[in-house]
């Protein structure tokens, strides 16, 4: 998993509410177990007509917010059900990081789990972010991890809170395989002390 420290990029609006893990990537995008690929997905429904076409109508397909690597929505962003290719759809668009008032549970879990930062902040400070998000290319926020905070265009500073253990994970790099990984020298002992004491149970 990538390390999350800074990000200072341009900001997409998506001012919806309740928007589900099924309109981040629909059910024919999740035959695949790999994590890259996933962006041709995104917001599939949203995104095209009833043949499939890209209409270049929504937000990320417009080339103010095409390069976005950070997303402003509504509340109860996530919800539905568990997929983790949400947020696999979103890390291959290139966003890295979402700003809204809620998550769904999951979907705020997987997103730590991926090297997406997920960050809750009041409704109003949202819709502030929002139209700074409206403006495009021309306005860029900066997230800063280890600060906890983002600066807005203007320069004003925003804190935000985050877990102290999730928070360790992303400046780190470190996913569930790589916590793992940070006992190899422990496993290793077991598993040899194990032969020795039991040598039939291996």
């Amino acid at each position: 998993m990538d390390k999350f420290t800074t990000l200072s990029g341009i900001a997409a609006p998506l001012p919806m509410v309740n928007v589900d893990t099924d309109a981040i990537i629909p059910k024919q995008y999740l035959k695949t177990v790999k994590r890259t690929g996933l962006k041709v997905g995104l917001f599939h429904e949203l995104r095209t007509d009833k043949d499939g076409k890209v209409t270049g109508d929504f937000i990320l397909d417009q080339p103010a917010w095409e390069n976005a690597e950070i997303l402003v929505a509504g509340e109860n962003f996530g919800c539905g059900s568990s997929r983790e290719h949400a947020p696999w759809a979103l890390l291959d668009f290139g966003i890295r990081c979402i700003i809204a008032p809620s998550f769904a549970d999951i979907f705020f879990n997987n997103c730590f789990k991926n090297g997406v930062l997920p960050i809750v902040l009041p409704q109003e400070i949202v819709d502030e972010l929002m139209d700074d998000a409206q403006k495009g290319a021309n306005a860029r926020l900066s997230i800063d991890l280890e600060a906890q905070e983002i600066t807005r265009p203007d320069g004003q500073k925003i804190s935000f809170d985050v877990d102290p253990f999730r928070k360790h994970c992303l400046l780190n790099g470190l996913d569930d395989i790589g916590l793992t990984m940070q006992k190899d020298a422990a496993i290793a002992d077991y598993e040899t002390r194990r032969k020795q004491e039991a040598p039939w149970a291996v």
